[in-house]
């Protein structure tokens, strides 16, 4: 076996199949010699082996020089002479792409036809590239980065009951896809739902916390139970929230039998055997042919139903072991690169599980803030969530477009007694009005305002009942298709096409030019014309680095400043806040010191000692750092000095038009470059964001390691 060989089973995905070819010694000359009858001796697979006989076709048709697209492209040759092979006919699927007719209307199935061909093009180039020449290899690399797809993250947050999964099944047309109702939500459970672009089944894949993360939650979870009963015995109140979280945990997978076991004998592997993958650190993959069957079958890894009567058949709960549930949708347009998120508000105590939290957290685009109608503007609980993660997803994140979703729009006490008309209108008037009253708490909230423009808040008075029932209002007043509308332009605008077909023409180009000879004179003519716009667009670039470093250098004085004046207040405040008093709050502040400076309460607003410490500081930089790493992506980071960066100017291009080919080709490079720099700036700019609580926190760790500190500051 050659490369040839390897390189195009590889890339055709028939892996299975490179030790069978190697086996029996298919090099690239027995490779278009073959036969059906030796590919059914081959390939005894019938899956692999259509796929196998579709690809030797193709393949076959190529080397004939049958016509297959317009696309027309000199490659390079596969000789030790060194020259090229000219006049090459490169396509995909038989049809010659000028005559082909789009067969849909839809610019989503244009572009998804668009980017296959393209991607089918560049996969029968691939596997011509038979030799390994300089030329060759870096061409296959080029062709293999063309591929950079990248989903926008869109989370969904919002209490228990408020109808965030109706919500998801609303929006994605989707009405039995996610278990919704009256089931009490699991919130440390995230539930992630994408297209499935595999296949036509709709499919769960269960990730699961590692045995040993659960072994250290099951001894502390353990001890929280025996400390409560200690305090119960002691006729102290024994409604502690956290003691019923525990023994729920605890009963929905082990039911009574955790009251007489020890840490030991509940990880025994019989409690685990309908989910081995558990053990395995594996996930489990659950595949159905109806969203019905996904959403009863996926309850028990994502929902705390046990007290509800309408699973009462369901023995076994797991969702204190599961970290994510990702559901795929089958043909579904809103996801194809859009994946929706339902996270829990205020992360998680497992660390595992907050680990992830935090990483999908600030990776999302939009953020959904769902609260029922009847009291948006007045649920705390909804705007504290939003409170909480503000910076994370702002400054420290990528957030562009935070919507607040006001859900049950339709719930009208006395509609019955009233005509369609007379509720439609009611509903309406009602919507607006909600409207108005929710915009007036966002212009309150100039902390958040900080970290966002204007124009990413917006406001949304949905009925995902309505929606799919459409007996009081149309279906545009439920303003469902305005959220659908909002994904499919996320989808639309999305730069994966854009991004692979021009990084296409880019390699095609490189092909093509560098079959064509130039003097040495001429290339060393524009080598050093481009060297030189080169020489000034860096001194740009750092110019206007340099005047950032020194504005944030400013900033962040002032705010060194503030911190050691108003430090000693943050922390008086903190640990004696107003109206906050008694054994309640105090237990909070003992477990804000044991989790290393953060509380996070079931309801409420979390307490986090180091990111109050960090205020100051971050409070110096928060606009500054908005402007020079916008989230909006118009201008770019740094003030559009990347955006603006190019070492090809109208006057180069025009000059040298016979060197037009290497040019585009040396275009397509730097646009690559440029959003893979701008990919790693988004990156990197989180992290520096989130290192001045990260250092405050490995600052006061010392303070937290040592108990009498606490204890000290409880009894001044």
């Amino acid at each position: 076996m050659d490369d040839f060989v390897r390189d195009t089973l590889a890339q055709a995905g028939l892996n299975d199949l490179i030790k069978v070819f190697k086996d029996e010694g298919i090099d690239t000359e027995t490779f278009y010699m073959l036969q059906d009858a030796d590919i059914e001796k081959l390939i005894p697979k019938m899956g692999s082996r259509l796929k196998f006989k579709k690809l030797i076709r193709r393949l076959k048709g190529h080397q004939k020089g049958e016509e297959e697209t317009g696309m027309t492209e000199v490659l390079p040759s596969t000789s030790d002479t060194g020259k090229r092979k000219s006049g090459q006919q490169l396509g995909s699927k038989g049809q010659p792409a000028a005559k082909r007719k789009c067969e849909t209307n839809s610019s989503t199935e244009t572009e998804a036809k668009m980017l296959n061909t393209v991607r089918n093009t560049m996969g029968d180039i691939y596997a011509m590239l038979q030799d390994d020449s300089d030329l060759n290899k870096i061409l296959k690399t080029k062709i293999k980065n063309l591929e950079t797809e990248k989903k926008e993250l869109v989370g969904v947050f919002g209490k228990t009951g408020a109808g965030k999964t109706s919500l998801i099944n609303a929006v994605l047309k989707e009405k039995n896809l996610l278990p919704s109702g009256s089931v009490s939500a699991c919130t440390s459970v995230m539930i992630k739902v994408e297209g499935n672009r595999q296949n036509e089944k709709y499919e769960a894949e269960i990730e699961f916390i590692s045995p040993e993360d659960w072994e250290d939650e099951l001894g502390s979870l353990l001890s929280i139970i025996k400390k409560g009963n200690q305090e119960t015995e002691d006729n102290v109140d024994d409604s502690d929230e956290e003691h019923h979280d525990a023994a729920d945990k605890l009963s929905a997978l082990y039911e009574d039998e955790w009251k007489e076991k020890s840490c030991e004998q509940l990880m025994e592997t019989k409690y685990f055997k309908e989910i081995p993958e558990f053990l395995c650190s594996t996930s489990k993959t659950l595949v159905f042919e109806s969203a019905k069957d996904l959403s009863t079958d996926i309850v028990k890894y994502t929902r705390d139903a046990a007290k509800n009567e309408d699973y009462d058949k369901i023995k076994k709960w797991y969702w204190p072991l599961v970290k994510c549930v990702t559901v795929r949708v089958p043909d579904n347009p809103f996801l194809q690169h859009v994946t929706l998120v339902d996270l829990p508000g205020n992360g998680d105590r497992n660390k595992s599980r907050d680990t992830m939290w935090k990483g999908i957290f600030g990776d999302c685009s939009t953020v959904w803030v769902v609260t029922e109608i009847n009291r948006a503007a007045a649920e705390q609980e909804s705007w504290d969530i939003l409170k909480n993660v503000a910076s994370q997803i702002g400054n420290g994140g990528e957030c562009r477009h935070i919507h607040i979703v006001c859900t049950k729009s339709d719930d009208i006490d006395d509609s019955h007694e009233l005509t369609k008309a007379e509720t439609q209108a009611l509903i309406l008037k009602r919507n607006a009005k909600a409207k108005l009253s929710v915009g007036k708490e966002l212009n309150k909230l100039d902390k958040i305002k900080k970290h966002f423009s204007d124009e990413c808040f917006q406001v949304f008075t949905v009925s995902s009942r309505e929606f799919f029932r459409k007996r009081d209002l149309n279906p545009e007043d439920t303003e469902i298709p305005k959220l659908q509308e909002f994904l499919q332009n996320l989808n639309d605008c999305h730069s994966e096409t854009l991004n692979y077909v021009s990084g296409a023409h880019g390699i095609l180009s490189l092909i093509h030019g560098a079959n064509l000879r130039k003097e040495d004179d001429r290339i060393k003519e524009v080598f050093e014309a481009l060297e030189k716009n080169l020489t000034l667009q860096t001194k740009s670039v750092n110019n206007e680095m340099m005047k950032i470093f020194k504005v944030f250098e400013e900033r962040l004085q002032e705010g060194v400043e503030r911190s050691k004046n108003s430090y000693g207040n943050i922390l008086t405040s903190t640990l004696y806040p107003r109206k906050r008093d008694g054994r309640g709050f105090h237990k909070q502040l003992k477990k804000a010191v044991e989790n290393e400076g953060v509380c996070r309460p079931k309801k409420g607003r979390e307490m986090n000692i180091n990111m109050n410490l960090t205020s100051p500081l971050t409070d110096s930089i928060d606009e500054e750092f908005r402007t020079t790493f916008p989230n909006d992506g118009k201008c770019g980071p740094f003030k559009g000095v990347i955006y603006g960066f190019s070492i090809l100017t109208k006057e180069l291009k025009e000059k040298y038009k016979d060197v037009e080919l290497q040019l585009i080709s040396l275009e397509s490079e730097e646009e690559r470059l440029k959003i893979s720099l701008n990919k790693s700036i988004r990156k990197r700019k989180k992290t520096v964001y989130r290192s001045l609580a990260k250092t405050i926190g490995e600052t006061m760790q010392d303070c937290y390691n040592s108990k009498k500190y606490i204890y000290i500051m409880l009894l001044q």
